[in-house]
């Protein structure tokens, strides 16, 4: 028998090449080869799904509201941008674990009175899926399961039972007999989720598909994965905690950056109707070094408290660690502390914590750390109905931030009576219950603070 032909292909760009080399030759980058076997299909594998279609211009064009199948679930449609678009592709990953299949198999449960929708598992046998449904207590009468791996076999299925949503769990255990490489490789993965994509959009189904993530969070297999699907959503949270987050990162139909809060329970997950309450710790008393700010995720203002502790240093090195916030960011901002507002922590290991688990990335927190580090180093508590938000510059300045009527809207829905923002982002009308201060450099508000 002859032996197989073996290209290298690399696993962010799936380029090939026919030896190893340490550079990606398309995309650059580095140690990305890895070899796999060369591919022996025909040219006319794409014959049947090619369409061509005539030109046309875009102001005849008649640009129409894409419909939208709302789930069930209200936190699940506020990330997917109001439900499931006909035809379109949706993508999410997570830990092994998080709770993937159990948010989908609830999905399905949901829809399946109304819609048609078959659930394709590859990594679970018929009865497992059904036990968990019997454990969750949901009605799964109506969904429909196929548990195959095979590509060849499952998409004559979805054409013959024609589903208005399907569930492929997971893209990296389907494989093609057309290829001769393992399932879960690149090219698998790249070919696998092509066809089910263009068999997605001449249909009209609701593709959703599982991913597996790496080790270091991103999803496996190549990266053209992520840009061929319409939706790509994560499903974070830490094992230890009931709490999770699924956040969308790209959505083709609507914004990106939308969070949804659930909580893991025995009956699978409970959607979390006012997720602020999850992040806010409940102290007995006011302690130094915490402060709440108010975080915007996609079009939702979410309160979280910052925790920081401020130490003196028993090495030559200070310690500088975050946990859910930016590391080299910190480091600026204790730069900024020294540099405008004289309070040096030089000598002193920082901790700042985000509450609950939560990943803030916006600089809006900026102000809010600031606060809660004075707040430690001077073992000066803040009033505990005090909510804090502002980008700080290099400068010492304190820069707006955006949508911050609405932060301020939310903070006073909740019982909060004191806030610090930039002089920008002053309401122009008076918000009920609460008092609005604003500041436009950094030592203004830490002279607020020595007020208060």
């Amino acid at each position: 028998m002859a032996k197989a032909k073996t290209v290298y292909t690399c696993t962010e760009c799936g380029g090939q090449a026919s030896k190893w080399q340490g550079q990606c030759p398309a995309c650059l980058a580095w140690n990305t080869l890895v070899e796999t076997v060369a591919e022996t299909t025909g040219n006319n594998r794409y014959a049947s799904l090619a369409q061509s279609s005539g030109l046309q211009k875009l102001a005849d064009v008649e640009a129409a509201d894409v419909p939208r199948h709302p789930t069930g679930i209200n936190e699940f449609d506020r990330v997917l941008g109001g439900g499931l678009v006909p035809g379109g592709v949706v993508l999410i990953g997570g830990d092994p674990g998080i709770g993937k299949s159990t948010l989908l198999l609830q999905t399905l449960c949901h829809l399946g009175a109304q819609r048609k929708s078959i659930y394709v598992s590859g990594e679970e046998s018929a009865q497992q899926i059904a036990m968990r449904a019997k454990r969750l207590g949901l009605n799964a009468g109506p969904v429909e399961l196929l548990a195959e791996i095979s590509l060849e076999r499952i998409i004559p299925t979805l054409q013959k039972h024609m589903p208005e949503v399907a569930v492929i769990d997971s893209i990296q255990t389907v494989y093609s007999e057309a290829l001769q490489s393992a399932p879960g490789s690149v090219a698998q993965v790249r070919e696998c989720s092509a066809q089910l994509t263009r068999l997605a959009k001449q249909l009209g189904i609701t593709v959703i598909l599982v991913g597996h993530v790496t080790k270091e969070g991103s999803l496996a297999g190549p990266r053209v994965l992520e840009h061929i699907v319409d939706t790509v959503l994560y499903f974070e949270g830490d094992q230890n905690s009931s709490f999770r987050l699924v956040r969308a990162f790209k959505n083709r139909f609507g914004a990106v950056n939308e969070l949804g809060v659930f909580a893991m329970t025995e009956k699978g997950l409970r959607e979390v109707s006012n997720p602020s309450a999850l992040f806010l710790s409940h102290h007995s008393e006011q302690v130094s070094g915490s402060c709440i700010t108010v975080t915007q995720e996609g079009t939702r203002p979410l309160l979280v408290e910052v925790q920081a502790l401020v130490d003196e240093a028993h090495a030559p090195n200070p310690k500088r660690l975050c946990v859910g916030l930016e590391q080299n960011r910190l480091a600026m901002l204790l730069a900024v502390l020294h540099r405008h507002a004289g309070v040096a922590c030089f000598d002193q290991d920082v901790f700042i914590n985000a509450v609950g688990g939560v990943r803030i990335s916006e600089p809006a927190v900026d102000l809010a750390v600031l606060l809660a580090i004075v707040s430690s180093l001077k073992n000066k508590p803040l009033h505990n109905k005090l909510i804090v938000f502002g980008e700080v510059g290099l400068a010492g300045e304190v820069r707006p931030v955006q949508r911050g009527q609405e932060r301020l809207r939310e903070a006073a829905k909740l019982g909060f009576t004191h806030a610090i923002v930039p002089k920008a982002n002053m309401p122009k009308q008076a918000i009920s219950g609460l008092e609005v201060k604003g500041v436009e450099r950094l030592e203004q508000a830490l002279q607020l603070m020595r007020d208060s």
